[in-house]
């Protein structure tokens, strides 16, 4: 287990299912797990020859490309850390994140991204862009020191589990956003893990639908297919789009996908309206990012004849901590997320005491997929890693069949769909404003994302500050899902005795004067 590599796993299943379909872009490109490891080689030699050494960290910004898939498994093979970013930030999302992850080079596609690249001039980083010309071909970098790629550099390098091998951050509730390191470890563990629990082979298939700069998608997708010789499809776009998913998941005999609960209900809105003409026969549908109403989990199965697996999961863990489990392995409940798997879970008290079954408290794990700890936050990692557990900051109970029920968060995080979003990073952009004097950001209950982004705004005297002007200066600095959807121009928000504001107050208070579709506001 100690010597266990992302890497290793990837390259026994090329030398076990060599001439099985690994990768494909929707009606353009098919690669197998031998050629796709033989493309991953030969990229690490060009990041080699370019300078590339262990330790160094790679940011990386893509659409779900075939591109993104070799580079972020070449950055790791070259014993380099991969920090993939969401193409949407701005520019100065961007500069913090390149700049907190200590980024020595940025990767995109040949089209680049502005915003990116802005970030990363002022931060002095070079910039390199990386394409696939041809289905039979290998990748090409724009920028080349004139040194010539040495396949053997690469046979040379020995991947090991405590390499860094992804740096993701997740967003901070009290503070900026924690940068987590997981290694080769982590991701191998958390990998075979979710094989086990939903005893993917070589003959399973799926469609990412997921961004490939999340855990869940890149994970529970993409690594862990591989990592069991099965097939992952790429829709044509780069994306998920609703109108080409059944006809890549018909044309290339998809076995399953996992997506977050606002997708799912895109799937099923598209059902009702315009069902098609046949679907593949599913073994499971598995939900997780965000709570899954009961009631759609039922529409789901009902709609497309499979299972629906709901689980629970955070990037800390390398993502997944619990799921539910197929039908021959045992009962799948609405409402909980399941049972631990890979890993020890328990439910604490303050004092650290393990809470007996049906009892609430805060939910902790420990086991080879969690991270060590978040990078250069002494003060984060002291609250994070009490009593020998890692604590996720949400709370739950675990019942006497030994699946986890989570009942609320401890943590203030706005979930939009899956996207964990930091109130205080939203309130420090509306105080940025010169006519803001105070503003609060919170969550309220949503029936499409589960949960939506509101402010509350009080204006300097004499401003004249209105909604329009607020989400404008909103959408010029927060990428388009941080932007909230609703904001209240007040003369106050309500506090508590000592003057304290409080989101869960301040959101019930705002809530009254609107009607919300009441969807369960916590999960995984």
């Amino acid at each position: 287990m100690e010597n266990l590599t992302l890497t290793g796993l990837l390259k026994k299943t090329a030398t076990e299912f060599p001439n099985k379909r690994a990768l494909s872009v929707s009606g353009k490109l098919d690669l197998t797990h031998a050629q796709l490891q033989e493309l991953i080689d030969h990229a690490a030699s060009l990041l080699i020859a370019s300078g590339i050494k262990p330790g160094v960290v790679v940011a990386l910004t893509f659409p779900n490309t075939v591109e993104f898939v070799i580079m972020f498994l070449a950055v790791i093979r070259c014993r380099a850390t991969a920090a993939p970013l969401n193409a949407a930030y701005t520019a100065e999302e961007f500069e913090f994140y390149l700049s907190d992850s200590e980024s020595k080079l940025l990767l995109t596609p040949l089209d680049g991204n502005k915003a990116a690249q802005a970030a990363a001039s002022k931060l002095n980083i070079p910039h390199v862009t990386a394409t696939l010309p041809e289905s039979n071909s290998k990748i090409t970098l724009s920028s080349s020191t004139g040194a010539e790629p040495n396949p053997d550099a690469v046979a040379q390098l020995v991947n090991s589990a405590s390499d860094a091998a992804l740096f993701l951050h997740t967003s901070g509730t009290t503070s900026r956003p924690k940068g987590v390191p997981l290694t080769q470890l982590n991701l191998a563990s958390s990998v075979l893990n979710i094989i086990s629990v939903y005893k993917l082979t070589d003959s399973d298939s799926t469609v990412i639908v997921l961004p490939l700069f999340h855990v869940h998608g890149l994970l529970a997708g993409l690594l862990s297919s591989l990592g069991a010789g099965a097939a992952v499809t790429l829709p044509a776009a780069g994306r998920f789009s609703a109108s080409t998913f059944w006809s890549d998941m018909n044309s290339y005999n998809a076995t399953w996908y996992t997506a977050v609960p606002t997708i799912h209900q895109i799937v099923l809105d598209r059902h009702e309206s315009k069902p098609e003409p046949a679907y593949p026969k599913l073994r499971f549908i598995r939900s997780c990012s965000a709570s899954l109403a009961p009631s759609i989990m039922s529409r789901l199965e009902e709609a497309f004849g499979a299972p629906v697996l709901e689980a629970y999961a955070m990037t800390e863990a390398s993502h997944l901590m619990c799921s539910n489990p197929l039908p021959q392995d045992g009962p799948h409940k609405a409402g909980s997320v399941g049972k631990p798997v890979g890993q020890e879970m328990a439910i604490l008290d303050e004092q650290g005491n393990i809470q007996a079954a049906g009892e609430k408290g805060e939910v902790c794990i420990r086991g080879p997929n969690v991270t060590k700890g978040y990078k250069n936050n002494p003060e984060a990692n002291k609250t994070a890693f009490q009593f020998g557990w890692f604590h996720t900051g949400d709370v739950g109970f675990i019942d006497a069949d030994g699946y986890l029920h989570l009942v609320g968060r401890i943590k203030e995080l706005i979930n939009r769909g899956g996207e964990k979003i930091s109130p205080i990073e939203v309130d420090a952009v509306l105080l940025s404003h010169p006519d803001i004097a105070q503003a609060v950001a919170y969550g309220v209950p949503d029936d499409k994302y589960g949960e939506e982004i509101n402010c509350a705004v009080i204006p300097k005297e004499g401003s004249n500050i209105d909604e329009q002007e607020v989400l404008r200066f909103c959408k010029t600095n927060l990428a388009s899902f941080k932007v909230p959807k609703k904001v209240f121009i007040t003369d106050s928000v309500p506090k508590t005795a000592t003057g304290k504001i409080q989101r869960r107050i301040v959101a019930e208070h705002f809530l009254a004067q609107v009607s919300t579709a009441k969807v369960p506001k916590f999960g995984a």
